[in-house]
């Protein structure tokens, strides 16, 4: 396969990662409202800054497509895809901080658990296969948002475990304790991003 082809692969990657998360975003939200659950909002507002995320990466490959220069284009994602993991680490603070001053419990969601749970199945195939062609072009960018797509996931068995155990045992802290545990860690892959440090991972 040569460079074209992966582009446009890396494309493809990109409009499927930008409809599932479209798609996840507004289930999300709309069952958290139904539920009154601030984890599933929360789970939505997410895939939202993961969609910023991946039309970031989507420009930066289709103005390769057409001739600009793809060093330029590499730096300029890789600082975006860094602004974009500070955003989610921010989220996720404010909001697990939040749950857990005012001890706010999710409310029982089935159609949120199993969004949560075909999340936890399609992000993690999306992520390797991101990884793989950003590996072959040499793209930090690409590499960056597929650890974004790979963070979704992680949100999902958040968010997945946090209901589960709320739903059945009535630990309403463990979706907030889980999701500040991840803040170390989006907070470290939003620097690599950031400084361009990713590709060499």
């Amino acid at each position: 396969m040569n460079r074209a082809e992966r582009v446009a692969s890396a494309i493809q990657l990109q409009y499927i990662t930008l409809s599932y998360n479209i798609l996840e975003g507004i289930l999300a939200v709309a069952f958290g409202r139904i539920a009154h659950s601030i984890a599933l909002i929360g789970f939505g507002l997410d895939s939202f800054v993961e969609t910023f995320s991946s039309l970031i990466v989507l420009r930066r490959f289709k103005r390769e497509r057409r001739g600009w220069c793809g060093e330029e284009l590499e730096q300029r994602a890789m600082r975006w895809i860094g602004v974009s993991f500070y955003l989610l680490a921010t989220y996720v603070l404010f909001e697990s901080s939040h749950k857990l001053i005012l001890s706010e419990s999710p409310d029982t969601s089935m159609p949120g658990m199993l969004l949560a749970l075909a999340s936890l199945v399609v992000m993690p195939i999306l992520a390797q296969r991101k990884f793989r062609i950003g590996k072959a072009l040499g793209s930090g960018a690409m590499i960056g948002d597929s650890r974004q797509t790979l963070a979704c996931s992680i949100l999902s068995i958040n968010l997945l475990v946090g209901l589960g155990l709320n739903a059945w045992l009535g630990w309403w802290w463990a979706d907030p304790v889980a999701g500040i545990a991840m803040v170390p860690w989006l907070i470290s892959e939003g620097r690599e991003a950031f400084r361009g440090l990713s590709c060499c991972a």
